[in-house]
């Protein structure tokens, strides 16, 4: 069995708190204590026949009130669960209790779910006074005089961390009748033992009140308070007081764990609706930031992509929906998907806007965003850049001239009945384009413009340090450009999408066109062959000519125009066929007499990866093969 001291640093079994500065505030709550005792005293034992002071009564009872406006208050201030159980044993101990004991439910129910798992109390946090000779010295005579008698080395109730509720108990009973009780009534004898354990016991001469915390549809856990044998005896009033306690102590806890399941599934369909990690394109670097407006509003409509298209090109996508609810993040969700299925067709950037402006006109007359959709080709080593009223990006080339790209502005994607305009600019290798959406450069202290203004200004410098011939690191450029945002900055969500254009080099580029004819395979093999000599990849020759023959000669079946032929040198060699026919291959598994069906088989043994992407003009079907050493 584990026992808990109650004190003001003192144990938490399951939320542990940071440490803090105990002395001055140990200091406050011997003063404290030392006028609870007279604020709140009990009844004097003196002769049957003394008058009762109305004064002091009345006195008694404003004291009360007092003391249950400002505890309720720092009970309320509580956002999450730990602070609003820290909140009742802060405001009891030591103005209204010497200790005190929490438990709460485990699992807590959650809104109006019925709990199916039994009914157990855990011991949540506990808390008691506890002063040392070097504190009460501090003190005047007259406030020693007035403090309870506590040993600083006693637990005043040792209890047990667990407790299950049985149906039919004395303390089933006392919990579902909701009103406080005193520690020696009738029910709470019986009850107390299984709360605390089947050998803890009540320090003899200490008055205990048990406290039922009931939410807004069951009870969900028992707050027990407890007063030495020195100090004034709990009244009657006093169970209103301890009753009132726990009524706010409960309420918030439930509104604290709705608002933790909130938050929670704000998370995760957030998360759920970014990607989880950026791909790795062939000739390009990625990496990306996104910030929520504030912690209260965890979701948005701030969303970016990057989507693998054929030909070793890239789609990049930043977009920012209106709003910052749930609504929104649901919306940006589905503009997303539209976005990515709109790009595995490889429609031109500006057909891909087109077809976002309609889906979110049948989403509703009310659904507004602003999106930015840029397509990198590194072997061409150039960037078509369609805008629907999203700020423009900024390209920062490697010299450290930072230039904000002269797009078309645009309408936002919702409003119909706009055309989109795109512009094809040169991507320089080691020049890094970032995308982002306005909350990153508007706030309430500066418009769009002057905002734009600084991210360049502050792209430009930190360029600058990294000199005229290297480019900044993405992480860094990334943190670098969110260390602008000032206090008072942070109005919307911040969606950031920065991309380092490597390119790949015109020498690393073999292409060709074939004519559709049963010639086609063995013209293929022979070029490959010499491709791969130029590029000291002989070892690789057999597998390549032998996957080439393969997927040409399945283009040339179907093909009417010429069938193009295109290998990449980088990292891994990369061979792409494309073909005029609309209809992707599918890999199946051949009879032993067929002569036909097993050139995709050896494709999916021997490339590392290999796959197929419809085009508006036909399909590419292609392959990746490592490049030893």
């Amino acid at each position: 069995m584990t026992e808990h001291p109650t004190s003001h640093e003192g144990r938490q079994p399951l939320a542990a708190r940071p440490q803090e500065r105990t002395r001055p505030r140990q200091r406050d709550a011997a003063v404290a204590a030392a006028a609870a005792a007279t604020a709140i005293p009990a009844p004097a034992k003196g002769p049957a026949t003394a008058a009762p002071d109305p004064q002091a009564a009345t006195r008694r009872e404003g004291d009360r009130l007092r003391f249950v406006g400002a505890a309720t208050r720092r009970i309320a201030r509580g956002i999450d669960l730990d602070e609003i159980v820290l909140g009742l044993c802060r405001a009891s101990v030591p103005t209204f209790s010497d200790a005190i004991l929490v438990y709460l439910r485990d699992p807590l129910p959650v809104g109006d779910e019925r709990p199916v798992n039994p009914f157990v109390l855990r011991l949540r946090r506990s808390d008691r006074l506890r002063l040392t000779d070097e504190e009460t010295e501090s003190l005047s005579e007259t406030e020693r005089l007035r403090l309870p008698a506590l040993d600083p080395q006693a637990d005043l109730m040792p209890a047990a961390e667990l407790c299950e509720v049985r149906p039919g108990s004395a303390l089933a009973e006392v919990l579902r009748g909701v009103r406080p009780v005193f520690g020696d009534s009738a029910a709470a004898r019986v009850a107390l033992p299984e709360l605390l354990g089947a050998d803890r016991t009540v320090p003899l001469g200490h008055r205990v009140v048990l406290a039922p915390l009931r939410g807004r549809r069951r009870v969900i856990g028992a707050a027990v308070f407890l007063r030495g044998a020195e100090r004034p005896a709990f009244e009657a009033n006093d169970l209103l007081v301890a009753a009132q306690l726990a009524t706010h102590t409960a309420l918030g806890i439930d509104k604290a764990v709705l608002y933790g399941r909130e938050a929670y599934i704000a998370d995760e369909l957030q998360r759920t609706m970014l990607p989880d990690s950026l791909p790795q394109p062939t000739g390009v670097k990625l990496a990306s930031r996104y910030l929520p407006a504030a912690e209260t509003a965890r979701v948005g409509g701030d969303w970016y992509d990057a989507i693998p298209l054929p030909g070793s090109r890239v789609a990049l996508v930043v977009g920012d929906v209106m709003g910052h609810s749930m609504t929104s993040a649901a919306i940006m969700g589905q503009l997303r998907t539209t976005a990515q299925t709109l790009a595995g067709l490889d429609l031109p950037p500006q057909e891909v806007l087109h077809h976002l402006d309609e889906q979110a006109q049948r989403l509703g007359s009310d659904r507004m965003a602003t999106c930015l959709y840029a397509v990198y080709d590194p072997v061409a080593h150039r960037i078509t850049v369609a805008n629907a009223g999203h700020p423009p990006p900024v390209l920062l080339h490697l010299g450290g001239r930072a230039e904000v790209l002269r797009v078309p502005p645009g309408a936002p994607i919702g409003v119909g009945g706009v055309d989109f305009e795109a512009v094809e600019l040169d991507a320089p290798a080691g020049a890094t384009l970032l995308l982002y959406t306005d909350g990153l450069v508007e706030s309430r202290l500066r418009d769009v413009w002057t905002g734009i203004e600084l991210l360049r200004e502050r792209l430009a410098a930190t360029a600058r340090l990294t000199g005229p011939d290297h480019s900044p690191p993405l992480e860094a450029l990334c943190d670098d450009v969110l260390d602008m945002l000032g206090p008072g900055d942070r109005d919307d969500d911040i969606a950031l999408l920065a991309a380092r254009f490597d390119g790949i080099a015109p020498s690393d580029v073999a292409y060709w066109f074939l004519d559709p004819d049963e010639s086609a395979p063995g013209r293929a093999r022979r070029l490959a062959r010499r491709a791969l000599g130029r590029w000291g990849l002989d070892d690789l020759s057999d597998s390549v000519e032998l996957l080439i023959s393969e997927v040409v000669t399945n283009a040339v079946r179907y093909a009417e125009r010429p069938v193009t032929l295109r290998l990449l040198r980088t990292e891994t060699l990369r061979c792409e066929v494309g073909d005029d026919s609309p209809q992707l291959p599918r890999q199946r598994r051949a009879k032993d007499m067929d002569e036909n069906g097993r050139g995709l088989f050896l494709v999916n043994r021997l490339a590392r990866r290999w796959g197929a992407t419809r085009l508006s003009t036909g399909k590419v079907v292609w392959f990746e093969m490592p490049v030893r050493g």
